[in-house]
């Protein structure tokens, strides 16, 4: 959500007080050190050891990838350094129902793995904007979707990992902002331009057992120095800062006051900050759209061994999802009662002396407690868990926002593009999305929410039910055609937008400032939105749908759920469109230089690009079956049970957790 930006948030803010212990002793830097070379290590075994000259190979990793890796892979994506930013900011405001975010994709992984993927594989799809274009035909649904990918990625995901990285970042190192963000970038720009997504899920792997580690040793210094769960119950409560009257300002007590249901994470339905009705219902449509339609997470589950490891990676990713609630979030309730007067300020002008901006300091809860509580070394290691978030975030982002450039709208305007020019302009659009990030900095910077979580899970709820709905009736709902489809997302859009723009230009105000946006369109609680959007968007895809044209079912094996086992041929929508993909070998041999006339540099770089010569041409019989194996969703009977029953042990665990908490 916007807010509305005061000057101090703006060019000249002071920097953050330096803190009394900083990151700038040997044992920080030499781990630091370590895991730099770690990730780079591990990103150029991956790279060596996979097929990256074709497109399924860099962009599917060759459909090759175990379970823990695509399950690690998962988590690691979705986990950027705006979690642990963001959750443990607005933990340390309003207590544990933030955590709801998080568990909700428990809930919705099984539903990614057992419904959504196999018809995408069988659909023989790399990305989502294909799958709509195989199923509706036409190109301005798949065009129209690949575009508003982009600008979320560019604007939501990139921008609010950029962010909150740059905090860590400004904490702990004292680094100019704009050098460490740079140096970043760079480094994962050259593992995942070159390495493709193998490389980015290898390296993810390595993430997310460095996040682990270090977000439970930081929660146990945590614990240890609150006195135990009782005694942090307790404290957090009564966690109100010292200064609570300033510039002339009359303060409300329920400003700096830790809420009575900090503690419970189903809210009142009207005055709750996370009203439980919108977690039960918005909150699950929302997350259809992120967890089983959006290209960063779903290009995982597609590289998969067999449907067994994607099963078995979604469990992996559910369980580790309910992990924030005991590594995020509580860690920034006790920052909050350790560091009471800087995370829980309420005035402005001290808000400005502690941390640099007027209104609050909650996101910095969690870098004020590793720089403050963790010792020489392990401050380091906490730098690496951030710095590892930050980066498998922004890989994960890269690699996906570049399929759907190349495969979705670089084919349109080369449609006779050859393989190795698709490798290349896939590439050379990482290095684009990077410059665009830097750009985006200061725009990050000044529209600085209070709460990052509560901006990003707006943003979505405003962008994302459209989609989900398009998604579930294109998969369950046959009857849906195109014509239904691309006017209910335009709808759909068309009503987030002016949410959006309307909240852009009132601001969403604070507890000391509200905001003047019109009850009517602001009063609506962005969960409750959703479910707005999400019912629009769905009546006006059928209504238009059942009053035009059906699609025969020849254009529908395999594409939609009642369609999921037919062995029958299908005929794709345009299919005279459709990119000619097969190249004469003997126009490319004309293209390209005899191998032998290449000198030593022009080697080196197709080895370190993925360019070289893979091998002698298939025969239709092996290409036959290099794509029965893209498109094979079958399973060993052991395994498949083995997936079933953990998933059901999964989906319990969620509800008694939900049940402990609620």
């Amino acid at each position: 959500m916007a807010s509305s930006v005061s000057p101090s948030t703006i060019a000249g803010t002071p920097e953050p007080p330096t803190m009394s212990k900083s990151i700038q002793n040997p044992a920080d830097i030499s781990v630091i050190v370590i895991y730099f070379i770690l990730v780079m290590a591990v990103g150029v075994w991956s790279m060596l050891r996979t097929n990256r000259g074709t497109v399924g190979g860099f962009f599917l990793a060759g459909r090759d990838v175990s379970w823990w890796a695509m399950g690690s892979s998962l988590f690691a994506s979705n986990i950027g350094s705006g979690h642990f930013v963001g959750l443990a900011g607005t933990g340390a405001a309003t207590g544990i129902a933030t955590v709801v975010y998080e568990w909700s994709s428990s809930l919705l992984l099984p539903v990614l793995g057992w419904l959504f993927v196999p018809i995408y594989i069988r659909a023989g799809v790399m990305t989502m904007p294909e799958y709509l274009k195989k199923r509706f035909g036409g190109k301005r649904l798949q065009i129209y979707f690949s575009i508003l990918s982009l600008i979320i990625n560019v604007a939501l995901n990139i921008s609010s990992n950029i962010f909150s990285g740059a905090i860590f970042i400004k904490v702990a190192l004292g680094l100019d902002m704009y050098l460490a963000i740079f140096i970043l970038l760079a480094i994962t720009a050259i593992y995942t331009v070159t390495g493709g997504l193998a490389s980015v899920i290898y390296t993810d792997t390595l993430q997310t057992v460095i996040m682990l580690i270090g977000s439970f040793i930081l929660m146990g210094f945590a614990f240890a120095e609150v006195g135990g769960y009782e005694s942090f119950q307790e404290k957090y409560m009564n966690a109100i800062p010292s200064i609570v009257t300033g510039d002339n300002l009359t303060i409300d007590a329920k400003c700096y006051t830790p809420q009575e249901d900090s503690f419970h994470i189903f809210r009142d339905p009207i005055t709750g900050d996370i009203p439980w009705p919108g977690v039960v219902f918005g909150l699950n449509l929302v997350g259809v759209w992120y967890w089983c339609t959006d290209q960063v997470i779903v290009q995982r589950c597609l590289c998969g061994k067999d449907m067994s490891h994607v099963k078995a990676a979604c469990v992996l990713c559910g369980y580790l999802k309910l992990l924030p609630l005991f590594l995020m979030v509580m860690p920034g309730m006790i920052s909050r009662i350790l560091y009471t007067d800087r995370v829980a300020c309420i005035v402005p002008s001290e808000c400005v002396r502690q941390c640099g901006t007027d209104i609050g300091c909650s996101n910095y809860a969690y870098p004020t407690m590793v720089v403050e509580l963790m010792p020489d070394g392990l401050r380091g290691l906490m730098l690496s868990v951030m710095l590892a978030s930050l980066m498998s975030s922004l890989t994960s982002i890269f690699n996906s926002a570049s399929t759907l450039f190349t495969m979705d709208l670089y084919t349109k305007i080369r449609k006779k593009a050859s393989e190795r020019e698709l490798l290349i302009a896939g590439r050379l659009f990482v290095i684009l999305l990077i410059v665009t990030s830097i750009l985006w900095v200061p725009f990050v910077e000044i529209a600085q929410n209070g709460q990052l979580i509560h901006y990003t899970e707006s943003i979505s709820s405003y962008l994302g039910p459209p989609v989900a709905s398009v998604f579930l009736l294109a998969i369950f709902c046959k009857r849906v055609n195109e014509q239904g489809a691309f006017w209910g997302l335009v709808i759909g859009l068309v009503m987030g937008l002016i949410r959006i723009i309307v909240e852009f230009s009132y601001g969403t105000g604070s507890c000391l400032f509200p905001s003047n946006c019109p009850k009517f369109i602001c009063g609506v609680h962005y969960l409750y939105f959703a479910l707005i959007l999400f019912f629009v968007t769905s009546v006006v895809t059928l209504g238009i749908s059942f009053l035009t044209k059906p699609i025969p079912d020849e254009h529908l094996h395999r594409l939609c759920w009642a369609l999921r086992d037919s062995t029958e041929e299908r005929i794709d929508l345009d299919a005279e469109d459709e990119r000619q993909e097969e190249v004469d070998d003997a126009k490319e041999v004309d293209c390209d230089h005899p191998e032998h006339s290449r000198g030593c540099l022009k080697k080196s770089y197709d080895l370190f690009c993925g360019l070289q010569k893979t091998g002698p041409k298939l025969t239709k019989e092996e290409e036959e079956a290099l794509r029965k194996k893209m498109t094979d969703t079958s399973e060993k009977p052991l395994w498949r049970n083995v997936v079933n029953i953990n998933a059901i042990i999964l989906l319990a665990v969620v509800v008694f957790v939900y049940g402990y908490f609620a």
